[in-house]
């Protein structure tokens, strides 16, 4: 495992649709984006970090302080294909997605995903918690996933499941946590597969891997800070700080 050279990338759009300029507020002393880009360095864990962005602005936010930015040469749908154009020319076995408007970055979670891959068959990870609010395990908002007794995804869908049908039972929800580690090639392969048919419907990117044949291990945390979708959350990431 630590021969593996392992890198963080951070996908960061200008343009978000419910809260347009969120990773260029000011969050304390410094922008949204750097504090993602400053506290994964942070980690210790990688060889390096980069943001991808499709916009000057954030480029020049990151690079203006010392730091690495990748601008994206085109449009892209979703966060792993704007990821995988950045890392296609780079030199690297694992590599993690780090959500822009996730600030508060911890080490332990990342670590635990990199640690997956001391099993060679692993090509594909991903960040799950528990959810017990009965209204959140209904919200379609909320992606929930199940997994086999191995932690390897079986479906992850904004449906509730599993759907309670024996009420004497009481299964455990996760919610998906829209943070991965992928082998540089399981990557490059996402970005070549057209659109699946469950992924279509749902609305959900990483169900092409499942569509295709290639596992997700699913690592259970329960540390999550706030993403911010709305300017409502950024007051609360300033609570947070």
């Amino acid at each position: 495992m630590s021969s593996l050279k392992k890198i963080a990338i951070i996908p960061a759009r200008y343009a978000a649709t419910r809260f347009p300029a969120k990773l260029m507020q000011m969050l304390g002393d410094k922008t949204v984006i750097r504090h993602t880009y400053d506290n994964t360095i942070s980690t210790g864990l990688f060889n390096d970090v980069f943001v991808a962005t499709d916009s000057e602005i954030i480029y020049n936010e990151i690079t203006n302080h010392g730091g690495k930015a990748i601008m994206s040469k085109k449009n892209h749908e979703s966060g792993s294909d704007r990821i995988a154009e950045a890392a296609a020319d780079l030199d690297v076995d694992i590599i993690v997605n780090v959500q822009g408007d996730e600030p508060f970055v911890k080490r332990e979670p990342l670590e635990k995903l990199l640690e997956t891959f001391s099993d060679s068959n692993v090509q594909v990870s991903s960040l799950m918690q528990v959810l017990t609010d009965v209204t959140l395990i209904a919200d379609s908002n909320y992606v929930k996933v199940a997994v086999d007794k191995n932690m390897n995804a079986l479906m992850f869908s904004r449906s509730v499941i599993p759907y309670l049908r024996d009420t004497t039972i009481t299964p455990v929800y996760y919610e998906h946590i829209g943070v991965y580690a992928f082998k540089k090639q399981a990557l490059l392969n996402f970005t070549n597969w057209p659109m699946t048919p469950l992924e279509a419907a749902e609305k959900i990117e990483c169900l092409r891997y499942l569509e295709n044949g290639v596992g997700i291990k699913m690592v259970v945390t329960d540390y999550m800070g706030v993403e911010i979708d709305t300017p409502e959350d950024l007051i609360k990431a300033e609570q947070f700080l």
